[in-house]
C-alpha cells in the first residue's frame, strides 16, 4: 500500500472516500468529522443515526456524499466514549474501515487523523493508523485461486493532518507504524504457512532471508552441532520426524561494543502432533502455529533493526517437528539437557518446554542483560485467561513491569501469573532431576517453574501466548489465523530499554 501525508482538511481532499471518526454520542461532532459535517450542511450526525450508528467501537458506516464533497463517499468509524479513548481504538477503527472500503471496491482513500481534542498527538495517531490499515487489510491467500473478491485492493491511503508541524510528526509516526506492522505481517505469514512448507529448515531459511539487507547476523546450528552441544532435550522432541531440528540464532548489534544483549527466545515447533502422546484429531491442523513464539521473536528483531534501536538484541529459536514414529521419544524416557539437568519425559506433548530448556540454557551463554521467552506453551493458560490474553511470569519484578507497560502501550494484553514455589514439588521425578509435566492443575504455572530451572540468575520473563497467537474468529485488525501477537509488545519493550515509552498505537 502507498501511504502519503498531506496538510489538508477532509472536506477538501479528492479521493474515492474520505474517512473520519466520531465519539459515542456525537454531540457535538469534533475534528475532521465536524468539517465534513459542515460541508454536508450539518446533516452528518442525523444521517449516521439513520444508519443505527452511535459511534461505538468497531462501528463503521459508509455514506454517499451526495456531491457535497470532492469524495463520493464518507466513511465514519466509532471511537467509543471519549473519556475512555486511547490510540488503540483509532488503530482498530481504521482497520475495520479500510476493510469495509475494500469490500466496496475502493482503491484509494483519505483519512483524517484528527478525531477532536485528545491527549494523543499526530505522531501517535499516524502510527496507530498505519498499523491499523496494514493489519486490517492483511490476508493470507498464497494458496487460493484468485477471484473478484481477492483481487480487490485498497492501494493508496492519504493521511490528513491540517497543520504543517503536525504533518512532520505524522510522517514520523507513519514510518514507525509501517515498520512495526510489517514485522507483524512477517510473523503472521510464518505462522499461517502450512507445516509441509514451514519445516525447521525452511524456518531457518526464512530467518536468513530476513537478515539480507539488514544489520543482522543469522547462525543456524544443525543436528550434528546440537549433539556436540549436548542439546538433548531439543533433540528428543525431533526424534520422531524425518525433518532435522535447528537452533536459529539471529543477532542485532545496534548498541555496539560489549553492551549485553537482550535475548528473546521463541518456541519453534513447526508442527505439534503431540508425539507418542498424540493429540486429538480435532483442530490438530492449527498446530502448524506452534512456532508462533519463534516467529514473534524473529519479527521483533527485524523491527528493531529497521527502527535502528540503539541496543543489542539476540533471538534464539529452537525449531523442531514433534511427530510419532519408530524413533520417537517415548513417555518415560530420560534425557540430559544442555544445563546438565536430567529430565524424565512423562508426556511427549509437553514438548515446548523441552526445546526451551536447552534454548534458555544457551541464551545464558550469550551473557544477556535479560531473557524473555515467548511460547505457545500450555492449554492451561488459555483456560485461565481466555483466547486473547497472554500469561506472563518472571523472576524479576522490574522486567515484568516493563512487559506490563509495553502491553498497555500496544494493546496486546498480558496478565501476571505467579511462580508459586510449592507447585515445583509436582515436577520432582523418581528417576531424574525433573519431569516435564506437573499434571493438569496449575499447568501454566508448573510449565513456567520448569523453565525457570534452566535460566540461571539472569533477569527472565516468560510469555505464554497459547491463547492469542492464533485466532479462530475475525476481528478488525486481526483476521483469522496467525495473529502476530507479542511482536508489537516486544518492540515497545525494546524501545523502552533506551528511549522510555514511545507515543504508540495504544491499548485496547
Amino acid at each position: 500500500m502507498k501511504f502519503t501525508v498531506k496538510a489538508q482538511g477532509p472536506a477538501k481532499v479528492a479521493s474515492q472516500a474520505v474517512i473520519v471518526s466520531v465519539f459515542e454520542g456525537m454531540d457535538p461532532l469534533e475534528g475532521g468529522a465536524s468539517r465534513v459535517d459542515a460541508a454536508l450542511s450539518g446533516t452528518l450526525a442525523e444521517r449516521l443515526k439513520g444508519e443505527a450508528f452511535q459511534g461505538k467501537c468497531r462501528q463503521v458506516a459508509v455514506l454517499d456524499a451526495r456531491g457535497a464533497l470532492p469524495c463520493p463517499r464518507v466513511a465514519v468509524f466509532g471511537l467509543g466514549k471519549k473519556e475512555e479513548f486511547h490510540p488503540g481504538r483509532f488503530r482498530e477503527g481504521v482497520a475495520g474501515t479500510v476493510r469495509a472500503l475494500r469490500e466496496r471496491g475502493v482503491s484509494e482513500a483519505a483519512l483524517s487523523l484528527d478525531p477532536g481534542t485528545l491527549p494523543a498527538g499526530p505522531e501517535a495517531m499516524a502510527r496507530a493508523a498505519a498499523e491499523g490499515a496494514l493489519l486490517g487489510l492483511y490476508r493470507f491467500d498464497l494458496y487460493r485461486e484468485k477471484d473478484d473478491q481477492s483481487t480487490k485492493e485498497l492501494k493508496s491511503l492519504v493521511f490528513l493532518e491540517e497543520s504543517r508541524k503536525g504533518k512532520g510528526l505524522a510522517a514520523k509516526g507513519l514510518e514507525a507504524g509501517k515498520t512495526v506492522a510489517g514485522a507483524v505481517l512477517f510473523a503472521r505469514d510464518l505462522v499461517n504457512m502450512p507445516a509441509n512448507e514451514m519445516t525447521p529448515g525452511l524456518l531457518a531459511r526464512r530467518a536468513a532471508d530476513m537478515a539480507k539487507g539488514r544489520p543482522l547476523k543469522v547462525t543456524v546450528f544443525d543436528r550434528a552441532a546440537l549433539k556436540k552441544m549436548n542439546m538433548n532435550a531439543l533433540l528428543a522432541v525431533s526424534k520422531g520426524s524425518d525433518e532435522p531440528p535447528k537452533l536459529i540464532l539471529a543477532e542485532y548489534r545496534g548498541g555496539g561494543g560489549k553492551t549485553k544483549p537482550v535475548v528473546l527466545v521463541g518456541k519453534g515447533v513447526t508442527f505439534d502432533s503431540g508425539g507418542i502422546s498424540l493429540k486429538p484429531a480435532e483442530r490438530m491442523h492449527e498446530m502448524k502455529g506452534d512456532m508462533a513464539g519463534g516467529a514473534s521473536v524473529l519479527a521483533a528483531l527485524r523491527a528493531a533493526a529497521d527502527l535502528g534501536l540503539p541496543l543489542n538484541v539476540s533471538a534464539v529459536v529452537p525449531a523442531a517437528e514433534n511427530l510419532p514414529g519408530g524413533r520417537a521419544t517415548r513417555p518415560g524416557d530420560v534425557v540430559r539437557s544442555l544445563r546438565g539437568k536430567s529430565i524424565e519425559i512423562i508426556n511427549t506433548d509437553a514438548e515446548g518446554r523441552l526445546l526451551l530448556a536447552d534454548a534458555l540454557a544457551y541464551a545464558e551463554r550469550l551473557d544477556p542483560e535479560a531473557v524473555i521467552d515467548v511460547a505457545t506453551l500450555t492449554g492451561a493458560c488459555v483456560v485461565a485467561l481466555g483466547p486473547e490474553v497472554a500469561g506472563v511470569f518472571g523472576n524479576d519484578a522490574a522486567l515484568v513491569e516493563k512487559i506490563r507497560k509495553a502491553s498497555e502501550e500496544t494493546g496486546e494484553p498480558v496478565w501476571e501469573l505467579p511462580l508459586y514455589r510449592e507447585y515445583g514439588e509436582r515436577l520432582k521425578s523418581d528417576t531424574a532431576d525433573l519431569k516435564n509435566t506437573g499434571g493438569r492443575e496449575g499447568g501454566a504455572i508448573t510449565a513456567a517453574l520448569f523453565l525457570e530451572n534452566f535460566v540461571g540468575k539472569v533477569p527472565w520473563a516468560h510469555l505464554d501466548i497459547a491463547g492469542p497467537a492464533f485466532s479462530t474468529k475475525d476481528r478488525p485488525d486481526v483476521p483469522k489465523g496467525g495473529t502476530g501477537f507479542s511482536v508489537r509488545l516486544l518492540v515497545a519493550l525494546l524501545r523502552s530499554w533506551t528511549e522510555g515509552p514511545a507515543e504508540s498505537g495504544g491499548g485496547r
